[in-house]
């Protein structure tokens, strides 16, 4: 430091400041930087002959270098500088010397921060460039720009960093870190874990979520069967595999990783500010969804399954968080009395929120999640249809329609035991040699060590003791494991039960709370949304994770609100051209998916007032509304015109009061007509007064 800067210095520097502390802020970035940039240390560490140069006395100069290997875009995990802001802040500080001005702060709000509290207490700064003073305009200025300047030095320096990482990534040169079940041979070939039992638990994994549909259930399974997780570093390529116990975040790693499907991918998570937490020095991250990935490259690993397979589960596993955890956490409750069979099961598809049974006229499942807040209830579906659909759905469930599929179960029971079995093996021959091992190092050791001696010892015996429980667990495994065939009298009663459940649900014989608790054995929830007026969709979680997709018909109170009414109508006038009559077209409609407000069937009835409201007549309806037919009265013209009924003029001609010869019968409707002569409708008229 030269006399120049002394002098500028001393200027600012009064007695007031020399009675308080100096302080030397020292802060490298990183470990590797602490390590390795020894340079930068020292000429931190030297501010201190600095301070005494200005005046201050080696007992009033104090060190700060706590934050070593910390990053200073964040001061929530420096110590030392919230160390150092409360110092000033008790007015204990007279200066502060940092090497420059990135070292105290790479944050503009943590930089202004200690500026205000330094100008507030006359707390000088200096830096390798000289000494400041926050009170003063021209100082204040300088250092606001120069903290300015740090925010963005680091910006830039990221900008690029993540630059020249993303151009390596393109270019193939990129090295990731790889999951457990890839090794590299070198620096560009990745093979799989040489370790057979590595391959086989993981492709276990894999193979028991394609039978169980779920994350949990893979998990529960690996759980109940005690088979242990390989897992390595991701920061050590070839650090030893080590074993543990299954864990739900380790199961969905891997069956999210899309390394295990041979495809490299990089930029699958995004930093997440908003999750930042004080006490955790890095930056929360959260998934990406898949079409946001900066970078994909398939076929790059060698594959544990397909690309197809992979995206099939990821759809699977999206589509089993959708509501089904909350919903899980909702209790279905016990079953009741009450003839509403989806109690506590079924769920509202439009909030997510458990629907309740009404049984006032009869039962419907209604969801009240929007009644405080839009005064109308969320949906309401009416209860027989969803009961109907969702009882169909379950005596198929229970229909073995073929033998053959009771054969695919057990082979695939017995695949999954071969698998199991092969674990077995796997984890004794692992066991025994870690026994031989700890065998050899024991008679490796020199007698006379007996500190050495006496660990390989006990490290023995816990290898001895950690065979003999894998031992008794294979054993166990072995003798509780049992493939039975499939005996013919066991096809004979999965034959009687798809046969007779049906007929026995119609009965008496099976009340109400045993039919929900028959459903509650294979469902675990019923989700139901109404798509249409006349339409409800209906999700059946089974209780193995699958799901099944239902659309039930739903009676309304008015044809109007029927989704087909329009081409019903229309398809109604096409038949009607082509001279069908109502019995066939209400066959026709029936067959063809139609239906009625009320009923999920047309009716002759229902096709017949169709065609009344459009005027489609055919020649009999016509002739029984029309007053003349040819110049002959019909028996509503003449009704009408004797102001009479319709089966008042009928009734006179069953009983000949009307001549015979002036009634006729037309050849093709075969409608009454009457000759039209003022002398009969007098007479007519005469008789009606008598």
């Amino acid at each position: 430091m030269n006399n120049s800067e002394l002098n500028q210095g001393s200027s600012k520097i009064t007695p007031e400041h020399t009675r308080r502390l100096a302080y030397v802020y020292v802060r490298q970035s990183t470990m590797q930087q602490v390590e390795h940039n020894r340079e930068s240390q020292a000429n931190q560490y030297r501010l201190a002959d600095r301070a005494r140069a200005l005046g201050w006395s080696p007992a009033c100069i104090r060190v700060i270098d706590s934050d070593q290997g910390k990053s200073g875009k964040d001061s929530s995990n420096r110590e030392g500088f919230n160390e150092l802001l409360a110092e000033v802040s008790l007015n204990h500080v007279g200066i502060i010397f940092g090497y420059e001005v990135s070292r105290l702060a790479r944050n503009n709000s943590d930089w202004y921060r200690l500026l205000d509290l330094a100008a507030v207490f006359g707390t000088l700064i200096a830096d390798s460039d000289g000494l400041y003073d926050p009170r003063q305009y021209n100082d204040r200025l300088l250092l606001g720009l120069k903290g300015t300047m740090s925010e963005a030095e680091l910006h830039i320096l990221r900008l690029r960093l993540s630059a020249g990482r993303l151009s390596k990534v393109k270019s193939g040169k990129y090295r990731q870190c790889l999951p457990t079940g890839f090794y590299w041979v070198d620096e560009e070939t990745v093979v799989q874990d040489p370790d057979e039992q590595v391959r086989h638990v993981l492709e276990l994994i894999f193979a028991k979520f394609e039978e169980l549909g779920s994350c949990h259930g893979v998990f529960r399974y690996l759980r109940c069967e005690q088979i242990l997780l390989p897992r390595r570093p991701a920061s050590i390529d070839k650090a030893p595999i080590s074993w543990k116990m299954a864990s739900i975040t380790a199961v969905t790693d891997i069956l999210t990783n899309p390394a295990y499907a041979g495809a490299f991918v990089y930029g699958r998570q995004r930093v997440d500010p908003t999750r930042k937490k004080p006490e955790h020095s890095a930056m929360p991250r959260t998934e990406r969804p898949m079409d946001e990935w900066l970078y994909v490259r398939r076929d790059a690993y060698p594959a544990y399954i397909s690309w197809e397979q992979y995206l099939a589960n990821q759809e699977r596993i999206h589509a089993n968080g959708t509501r089904f955890m909350e919903l899980r956490k909702q209790a279905a409750g016990a079953v009741r009395e009450g003839n509403g069979l989806l109690q506590g099961l079924v769920v509202c598809g439009h909030c997510g929120r458990r629907m309740y049974t009404n049984y006032k006229l009869r039962p419907t499942y209604s969801c009240a999640q929007q009644l405080h807040e839009e005064h109308s209830t969320c949906c309401v579906i009416n209860g027989i249809a969803a009961d109907q659909a969702v009882v169909q759905a379950f005596f198929q469930a229970i229909r073995p329609a073929e033998l053959d599929a009771l054969e695919q179960v057990l082979a695939t029971q017995q695949a999954d035991h071969e698998r199991m079995t092969r674990n077995w093996q796997d984890q004794i021959r692992r066991a025994n040699y870690e026994v031989r091992l700890a065998e050899r190092q024991y008679n490796a050791v020199d007698p006379d060590n007996r500190l050495v001696a006496g660990t390989l010892e006990r490290r023995w015996e816990e290898k001895l003791e950690q065979l003999r429980k894998t031992e008794e667990a294979q054993q166990r495994f072995e003798r509780d494991i049992a493939q039975p065939a499939l005996s013919p009298e066991l096809c004979e009663q999965f034959r009687h039960i798809s046969a007779d459940l049906p007929l026995l649900w119609q009965s008496n014989q099976v009340s109400y709370p045993q039919k929900k608790a028959l459903l509650r054995s294979l469902i675990g929830s019923v989700i139901l949304r109404r798509v249409a007026p006349d339409q409800a969709e209906i999700k059946i979680v089974w209780i193995s994770g699958h799901y099944s997709i239902l659309h039930a018909l739903l009676p309304v109170a008015r044809d109007a609100n029927i989704t087909s009414a329009n081409d019903m109508t229309d398809r109604i006038h096409m038949l009607f051209e082509q001279g069908i009559t109502d019995e066939q077209m209400a066959q026709i409609l029936t067959q063809e998916g139609y239906h009625s407000a009320r009923k999920p069937y047309v009716s002759p009835s229902k096709v017949y007032k169709v065609r009344l409201q459009n005027r489609w007549l055919n020649l009999v309806e016509v002739h029984r509304v029309a007053s003349k037919v040819d110049g002959y009265w019909t028996s509503h013209g003449l009704a009408v015109e004797l102001g009479i009924e319709v089966r008042s003029v009928l009734k006179r001609i069953y009983r000949h009061l009307i001549p015979p010869e002036h009634v006729h019968r037309h050849e093709v409707s075969g409608v009454y007509l009457i000759d039209d002569y003022p002398e009969l409708l007098d007479s007519l008229r005469q008789i009606l007064h008598t």
